[in-house]
C-alpha cells in the first residue's frame, strides 16, 4: 500500500464563525435567471441604552460588540467625564429588546459633570448615522479642548499607507459590507488599534474607548476613519488628544472651521495616492 493510500483523510475544517458583532441569516440570492438560497453574514444593529447612575442618558444604535470602549469614549468626549478615572464602573445588562451600558462614575466626577450642565438627558434616540442627535443646548453642540493641540507634522505617504492598511484590517467590514472603522496609526502610517461599529461615531468612541485604556500616547499618532469628516468626528478627535484626522470622504465646512480652532490638522479624501489638507496644511510632509 503506498503513502497515498494509507493515508488519513485530512479532517474537515469546521466552518468560519462570523466575526465579533455579525450574524448569520437565510437569504436568497438572484443572479443570471436563477434563485439560490444561502447563507448572508450581515452587521448586527442593536438599541445600546447608557445610563448613568441609573438615570438613562441616550439610546444609540451600535454593533454590539466592544461595549467597554464605546462607553469609555462616549462618556469622554460628550464631556460625562474628564478623565478615564472617573468611569469607575460600566455593567452591561442584556435585556430583550437591546442592551443597558449602567455606567457609574467617580462623586467628582459626576459633580463637575453637572456643574458644567453636561448630564440632561437627550431627548432623541441617537440614530446610527447620528453624531448630535437629541442635543437640547447649542451651547453643547460645538465643544473643542480648552488649549489648542500641538502641531504635529507628518508625511503625506504616512497618511496615504494607513489608509491602505485600514482596508485589510476591517474583519467585520469584510464579512458584511456594512460597517465603518476608525483606526489609531503611529506618525509613520503603522495601525495600532480598530474599531468598527455600524455607526462611523461609534466606531470613533470605541476607538477612543480602547486608546484610553492602552498605554498609547494620543499625541503620537493621528486617527484614521472610513467615512466623511462630520464636525462630531473632528470634536472628538480633539476632545482625545489627537491632533491629526485622516478621512476616506470629505470634510463638511463646520468641521474645517471647528479642525482650524482646534488646530487640528484635517485631511480628506486619503485614498491611493492623494489628500486634500483643510487645515494644518503647512504641517504635511511632501517629497523626499
Amino acid at each position: 500500500m503506498s503513502a497515498a493510500q494509507s493515508a488519513s483523510p485530512s479532517p474537515a475544517l469546521p466552518p468560519a464563525l462570523p466575526p465579533a458583532g455579525a450574524i448569520e441569516v437565510a437569504a436568497q440570492v438572484v443572479r443570471q435567471g436563477r434563485s439560490e438560497s444561502t447563507q448572508e453574514c450581515v452587521a448586527q444593529e442593536v438599541a445600546v441604552s447608557l445610563e448613568l447612575e441609573g438615570t438613562p442618558h441616550v439610546v444609540m444604535l451600535a454593533t454590539p460588540a466592544d461595549l467597554e470602549d464605546f462607553a469609555l469614549g462616549f462618556c469622554l468626549t460628550e464631556g460625562l467625564i474628564d478623565e478615564p478615572a472617573e468611569l469607575e464602573r460600566c455593567e452591561i445588562r442584556l435585556r430583550e429588546k437591546g442592551i443597558v451600558l449602567a455606567l457609574y462614575r467617580s462623586p467628582g466626577g459626576a459633580a463637575r459633570s453637572a456643574e458644567r450642565g453636561e448630564v440632561p438627558r437627550r431627548n432623541l434616540t441617537g440614530r446610527t448615522g447620528c453624531g448630535l442627535c437629541g442635543t437640547d443646548d447649542l451651547d453643547r453642540v460645538i465643544r473643542l479642548p480648552e488649549q489648542a493641540l500641538p502641531s504635529t507634522p507628518i508625511r503625506a505617504d504616512a497618511l496615504e499607507r494607513a489608509m491602505k492598511e485600514l482596508g485589510s484590517r476591517q474583519p467585520l467590514g469584510q464579512a458584511t459590507g456594512a460597517t465603518h472603522a476608525a483606526a489609531f496609526c503611529a506618525l509613520d502610517g503603522q495601525i495600532r488599534l480598530v474599531r468598527e461599529d455600524v455607526g462611523r461615531h461609534n466606531a470613533l468612541d470605541k476607538l477612543i474607548g480602547a486608546l484610553l485604556r492602552s498605554d498609547v500616547d494620543p499625541a503620537a499618532g493621528f486617527v484614521a476613519v472610513t467615512s466623511r469628516a462630520s464636525v462630531e468626528m473632528v470634536q472628538k478627535t480633539a476632545l482625545a488628544g489627537v491632533s491629526i484626522l485622516a478621512a476616506v470622504s470629505a470634510p463638511t465646512q463646520l468641521a474645517i472651521q471647528c479642525a482650524r480652532d482646534a488646530n487640528l490638522l484635517l485631511a480628506g479624501f486619503v485614498r491611493e495616492d492623494r489628500a486634500t489638507i483643510y487645515a494644518g496644511a503647512s504641517r504635511v510632509q511632501v517629497g523626499d
